[in-house]
């Protein structure tokens, strides 16, 4: 299996329900590496850029005022498997449809209160960690 970089945000309600710890608790229990993190308020630019595959859906507005509402954790995991293990660690997108044990399953109780955002495919990881990260990787 390959080393993958993935991008993880612990989301504004995550920070606000002071679970970060957790999360990033679970994150190193799973045997990733954090290469890289900040804690930042993003933008709107920067909101509607993330979310622009959904730009055309109902819901786009919702997402982006969601993710510029307060603080956000943006982290670079790396580890084999990263973007698939850390999507089945994360949960279903919908905290109702996610399992027992995920953070989701866990943690989150409904949408778009979800806590976490993981990377869904390499394409994804590399386009949200450039976003995100910039050149701060390079």
């Amino acid at each position: 299996m390959a080393v993958e970089r993935t991008l993880i945000l612990i989301k504004p309600d995550a920070v606000r329900r002071r679970l970060s710890g957790e999360i990033l608790g679970r994150i190193e229990a799973r045997g990733f590496t954090v290469r890289a993190g900040k804690l930042l308020t993003a933008s709107r630019d920067l909101g509607e850029r993330h979310y622009a595959e959904h730009s055309e859906k109902p819901f786009f507005g919702e997402l982006v005022q969601f993710i510029t509402s307060g603080p956000t954790w943006a982290l670079v995991v790396e580890g084999e498997g990263a973007i698939a293990t850390m999507r089945k660690t994360i949960g279903a997108t919908n905290p109702a449809d996610a399992e027992p044990g995920s953070i989701r399953g866990d943690l989150a109780s409904s949408m778009p209160d979800n806590l976490v955002h993981g990377s869904d495919s390499p394409e994804s990881a590399a386009r949200e960690v450039a976003l995100w990260f910039g050149d701060e990787l390079a």
